[in-house]
């Protein structure tokens, strides 16, 4: 049986990710209790904010450890969003530089280009290209991939193997990285209408 549990860590747009997964139908609870989140059989981290703030208040709670346990060893499907997926990174140089999970070796710099007359942060609606398929999109068709970011900040070195999806503002940019029983998103699916319910959905039936 499905059960979702949404990390607790004092971030992110917790209430809307819960609902959003309430509305597919599915058993959900927020929580940062380790037998929580050992009970639960899919686990989302989401997130908005700075990556330094989000590091740190996971390891207040002392969750970093709880996630390695139960997302690498234990293969549990992991979901992080924004700067849940940033913190995945090994470094960040937003507001200084910072460490990361590590579990992905890339790092997470700024959208901002100088010769580019961009509005930061990126913000409304953009298109995802992804690279090769993914069970999480089986119910996802190509026209359908249009997703609402808010950020400032993304991973901009294109060239790992764990890049699934690349969006483009200004400069391309890394929308969604995945391997194993992990997925994680730079943009909103809890914002992104009919596209983020369908992505979560094929999230919460993905059995990696």
């Amino acid at each position: 049986m499905t059960k979702v549990v949404i990390v607790d860590y004092g971030r992110g747009n917790i209430r809307s990710v819960a609902n959003a997964i309430d509305y597919i139908g599915v058993d959900v609870e927020v929580s940062n209790e380790e037998s929580v989140i050992d009970n639960a059989s899919h686990i989302i981290l989401p997130g908005v904010g700075s990556f330094g703030d989000a590091v740190s208040a996971l390891e207040d709670r002392e969750l970093i450890d709880i996630l390695n346990e139960q997302v690498l060893v234990k293969g549990k499907p992991f979901l992080g969003i924004c700067v849940g997926m940033q913190v995945l990174a090994r470094t960040s140089l937003e507001h200084g530089a910072h460490s990361g999970f590590g579990w992905v070796d890339t790092k997470v710099s700024s959208l901002r280009v100088d010769n580019l007359n961009q509005k930061i942060p990126h913000m409304g609606w953009n298109t995802v290209e992804v690279k090769r398929p993914h069970p999480v999109f089986t119910n996802l068709i190509k026209d359908d991939l249009v997703f609402y970011f808010v950020h400032s900040f993304a991973i901009t070195s294109l060239g790992f193997p764990e890049v699934l999806g690349i969006s483009n503002y200004g400069i391309d940019f890394v929308s969604i990285i995945a391997w194993d029983n992990i997925i994680a998103t730079q943009f909103h699916p809890e914002k992104s209408q009919d596209s983020g319910v369908d992505f979560l959905s094929g999230f919460v039936n993905w059995s990696p």
